[in-house]
């Protein structure tokens, strides 16, 4: 099968560079496209150009970082991958509680690295189909998907049956991946303009150039480029719901014709003349304070309390911990459609995990995990291992692991241990860790993970060592 997807690489060592596109593109078969210089990557990473970028944490100003926080911001949708070298690895734990898929250290080798990026894919894939039946109208939200049952989503609840069909515009607030845009086209679903279109922008994700023509459209020749009349969001939307996300980065000259929208009911296309009537329900959302942006002079007051008229505030996570385990099954049974997986439960350490873990990605940061284990994980029950290393510490391991049954793994007689004519104690050292290795992969079938608790060691250690020593394993 032809591979499609589109990945970058940024480095500003040309050896890297080079040896990572012949990694990928030569012999992996993708379409690779290489930057030394991040300003001019971060230039071309807009919506739909790239399925996945993997740059270097240590990049020059920008760094890897920065690099990352724009994807985040701009094309959430992106994968990306951190190289690092070993004494950056805090950094780059940083980097994928922030959002980024996970991190390779330097050197690379070609084995690891594909598998790296061929499991980012996989996720990437899973979240198109979530998007395409979202964008087709078949996303399957229904009242009940909106999980919980803490007291404050109890309240949200309560909220959206009051105001669903009502003709009132809404302001929700709350941080990033806190479930804004889900509850607003719950309000969509359950209002009398559900038969009508649902049109979203994000207005953070478009640059100010571009954004005015995106929202009102504009008449041929309005400007350079402008070849043809284009219908904006707001004519599409008819009848319908407009949802204005992350209103809060317009600038000061679209605040201006937005209030001008809410107040008039009309709107010109750029290079127009004639008043075209909104006919749409308008909802703006926001993981920005607008009552302190109001303060420093960043927004609008009369915008605002046009907008404010029915606010919403969504929580974080971490202020409804109760309602974790309720997503996590939720997310398992809803993505277990699209991907065959083993995965039935998590172990009790695993969601105390959850439960402690502060979540600064919200409940997309918990979306995120699941379908990154419904992928990785080859165990029915998910272990505290099995969870990216940033959600526990060693001491917790070794907790765990006082609570697991202890399994017995044969590596002979003591003779056997003894150092053997002509062979060193580092060539001893190795012979037993193989020995210990093989036994422990021959006990549980093949199931990394599984030895991996046998040896009391990382499942990631285990693969490492697997690869150190040369050792059939039975799994991939």
């Amino acid at each position: 099968m032809e591979v499609t997807e589109k990945i970058m690489i940024l480095d500003d060592d040309p050896e890297i560079l080079n040896l990572l596109e012949d990694m990928l593109k030569n012999r992996g078969g993708y379409h690779v496209t290489t930057y030394p210089e991040s300003r001019v990557a971060i230039s071309n990473l807009v919506p739909g150009a790239f399925d996945l970028v993997i740059t270097d944490l240590n990049m020059p100003d920008p760094d890897g970082m920065q690099v990352l926080d724009h994807i985040m911001a701009h094309t959430p949708e992106t994968m990306c991958i951190i190289l690092t070298g070993y004494g950056s690895i805090p950094g780059a734990v940083t980097a994928v509680k922030k959002g980024a898929f996970d991190y390779v250290t330097k050197p690379v080798g070609f084995r690891e690295l594909l598998n790296h990026v061929e499991n980012a894919l996989k996720l990437s894939r899973l979240q198109k189909k979530e998007a395409d039946r979202k964008q087709s109208g078949c996303s399957g939200y229904s009242y009940d998907d909106f999980i919980g049952d803490s007291s404050a989503i109890k309240k949200i609840h309560d909220m959206v049956q009051k105001v669903a069909d009502t003709e009132n515009t809404l302001l929700v607030t709350g941080a990033s991946g806190s479930g804004k845009e889900l509850i607003v086209r719950t309000v969509h679903r359950f209002s009398r303009r559900n038969q009508y279109p649902f049109v979203a922008v994000n207005c953070g994700a478009i640059p100010e150039a571009l954004l005015e023509s995106e929202l009102f459209g504009h008449e041929k020749g309005a400007f350079t480029g402008a070849h043809k009349k284009r219908v904006g969001r707001f004519e599409l939307a008819g009848q319908g719901t407009i949802f204005l996300d992350e209103v809060g980065e317009m600038s000061p000259l679209l605040q201006v014709k937005l209030l001008r929208v809410l107040q008039e009911k009309t709107f010109e296309r750029v290079g127009g003349t004639r008043s075209i009537d909104v006919q749409a329900r308008i909802i703006a959302a926001t993981n920005k304070d607008l009552a302190e942006a109001v303060k420093d002079g960043t927004f609008r007051e009369d915008l605002f309390y046009r907008l404010n008229v029915i606010p919403i505030h969504v929580p974080p996570l971490t202020r409804r911990r109760s309602d974790i385990p309720l997503l996590v099954d939720f997310f398992l049974k809803k993505f277990q459609k699209d991907q065959d997986t083993l995965i039935q439960s998590f172990s009790s350490e695993a969601m105390a995990a959850l439960m402690r873990y502060d979540w600064p990605g919200n409940v997309r940061e918990l979306e995120n995990l699941i379908k990154r284990l419904i992928i990785l994980c080859e165990n029915p029950v998910v272990a505290l291992t099995d969870l990216p290393e940033h959600f526990y510490t060693e001491e917790d391991v070794d907790i765990a692991d006082t609570t697991d049954t202890d399994v017995d793994i044969d590596v002979g007689t003591k003779e056997g241990m003894l150092l053997e004519d002509g062979m060193n104690l580092s060539e001893a050292v190795k012979a037993y860790e193989t020995r210990m290795i093989s036994n422990a992969l021959e006990k549980s079938d093949g199931v990394k993970a599984k030895a991996a608790r046998m040896l009391k060691i990382k499942r990631t250690t285990l693969v490492e060592k697997i690869k150190k020593h040369n050792i059939s394993s039975v799994d991939s």
